[in-house]
């Protein structure tokens, strides 16, 4: 088998193992806002159409529920991108075509939601793999995608539902296979790769607009004007869309965002949206029930590779990975509501992970592991999984977001060490909502 086939395979085993894996809780881990984006991708396959109207008709408190919004074209429509819900039905439709589910059925929108992030978030890995594989062995290439999809939020949240995060994972993991490639000259197929896979993740995430801007900028440095012009126009392209969408629906270039400010000061206790704050800083790192650093230290790999981004200049896909990493690391630091509602977790920051995936590469690559590294990255990836693991099976059984009371309210309760949302899962157990999704509620219609 040539080195081409042994990728492949191992690729194709990796994708199976994570999607097995992530189904394994037999769940949907949704949240208050994570509902209109599986109600729309159903209402596109049954009706046609992204409103929510049918779904409020049938519920009409729905209507008052944070994510729903009345929008100026006279519907109900979801308050985030449309993208995931694009994705979500044509990755459920041939299941529905098949006969495999009947998305008229009770869990339906459940169901439907968790096979499109399952299967986005192990795209995104297997993606992240072969873009390790560039500096990495295969077996090495293999790790770092095995802590990447089971060592982080990947598992625990992203995989679990439709939060836009899954879909924007995807699109950047894509778009850095592509924008990572160490060969000098880049192709007309790589710079539609990545138009192709910022313009994925700008349109479903908004707020990566400014990760994607400096991979973008990075393009135009190291390609030659055609390439970076492709790319650039493919970008443009899906804004243009978005744009053109929201305006219609909206009314509003942005969409519903400028409802947001007064939805977080409402729902989150939160003033500006924005501002300098060390808390948010601090808190996406290091915060004992928020903190990426507490829940997967297996990150910290990537930090071996800042040294060789340095040294690299320019013309390395490196600096611009970090550059687009820290960049967005600030934004989302002095976003008010740093900690991302009720979650588990880190939230924000799973977003650009894939980001980290070169510079880790190049890390393990060069890095020199002894008995004393080797075991505190063991240690670290050991954590990582079983924090990942309990999230999966246990959250969100724990209530630790609304008990004693709201975190959305009470901020303080995020900085809390005695009684931390790792330790809170562990002493209540596995969540009695595991399983819900192998019934007959959530594949066949009631009656039927």
């Amino acid at each position: 088998m040539t080195e081409r086939g042994r990728d492949g395979l191992a690729a194709a085993t990796l994708f199976a193992a994570l999607v097995l894996i992530y189904n394994a809780n037999g769940r949907e881990i949704g949240s208050y806002d994570t509902q209109t984006t599986k109600f729309a991708a159903r209402e596109l396959m049954l009706r046609g159409t992204l409103s929510l109207n049918h779904v409020v008709g049938a519920k009409p408190e729905y209507a008052g529920r944070w994510g729903f919004v009345y929008a100026a074209d006279g519907n109900y429509r979801s308050v985030y991108s449309p993208v995931p819900s694009l994705a979500a039905a044509a990755m459920a439709w041939p299941f529905w075509k098949l006969r495999l589910i009947d998305i008229r059925a009770p869990l339906a929108p459940a169901l439907i939601a968790k096979i499109a992030a399952s299967l986005l978030v192990a795209a995104a890995v297997v993606l992240s793999f072969f873009t390790a594989r560039q500096w990495l062995p295969r077996r090495q290439a293999s790790l770092l995608a095995i802590g990447l999809g089971l060592g982080t939020g990947f598992w625990s949240t992203a995989s679990q539902t439709l939060w836009q995060t899954e879909t924007a994972v995807f699109g950047l993991a894509l778009a850095l296979l592509a924008f990572a490639a160490q060969s000098v000259l880049m192709s007309t197929r790589r710079a539609a790769a990545i138009g192709i896979g910022l313009g994925i993740a700008g349109t479903t995430r908004p707020q990566l607009a400014v990760a994607v801007a400096v991979l973008l900028v990075g393009t135009w440095w190291r390609a030659r004007g055609r390439v970076a012009a492709a790319a650039t126009v493919i970008v443009g392209l899906f804004a243009a869309a978005m744009y053109a969408a929201n305006l219609r629906w909206f009314g509003h270039p942005l969409g519903p965002l400028p409802l947001l400010q007064e939805l977080n000061s409402r729902i989150h206790a939160t003033g500006a949206s924005f501002g300098l704050r060390f808390d948010g800083l601090a808190g996406l790192l290091v915060s004992p029930n928020r903190g990426l650093l507490i829940y997967s230290p297996i990150v910290l790999v990537a930090a071996a590779g800042v040294r060789q981004c340095v040294r690299a200049g320019w013309t390395s896909p490196l600096p611009w990975c970090a550059l687009a990493l820290a960049a967005q690391y600030a934004l989302y630091g002095s976003y008010a509501v740093w900690w991302g509602g009720h979650t588990y977790g880190p939230r924000y920051l799973l977003d650009v992970l894939p980001l980290a995936v070169p510079l880790a590469a190049v890390g393990m690559s060069q890095a020199r592991f002894g008995r004393l590294r080797t075991s505190l990255c063991a240690a670290a990836l050991v954590w990582s999984m079983l924090v990942a693991a309990t999230g999966a099976l246990c959250y969100p059984n724990d209530a630790w977001n609304v008990d004693p009371s709201d975190v959305d309210r009470d901020h303080a309760r995020l900085w809390t060490v005695s009684d931390n949302q790792i330790g809170r899962c562990w002493r209540r157990g596995l969540s009695p909502q595991n399983f819900t999704l192998i019934r007959r509620a959530a594949v066949r219609t009631v009656g039927r």
